[in-house]
């Protein structure tokens, strides 16, 4: 199983067919070439082995970026020993 986490673009690279993205503050560059068709800064994008594979919108991105945060903190709880309110 894969599972995408929803990226933001931050800078351009056309010259290179690229852009940087910012997965939850990491930041790297990515391939576009998979993806045909222009993006600006500031889209989500969803990855997939240095390929941006599709776009996504904000409001399905700030939905996706709750739940994976909702599944880190109750990871962290977990290793931590301490039991959800």
């Amino acid at each position: 199983m894969c599972l995408s986490i929803p990226s933001q673009v931050v800078a351009l690279h056309p010259e290179r067919e690229q852009v940087t993205v910012d997965t939850l503050g990491v930041t790297r560059e990515v391939s576009t070439l998979l993806l045909g068709e222009p993006l600006a800064i500031g889209d989500y994008v969803l990855l997939h082995v240095g390929f941006v594979m599709s776009r996504v919108d904000e409001h399905e991105a700030a939905e996706s970026l709750a739940y994976y945060r909702q599944m880190l903190a109750a990871d962290d709880e977990a290793e931590s020993g301490v039991a959800p309110c």
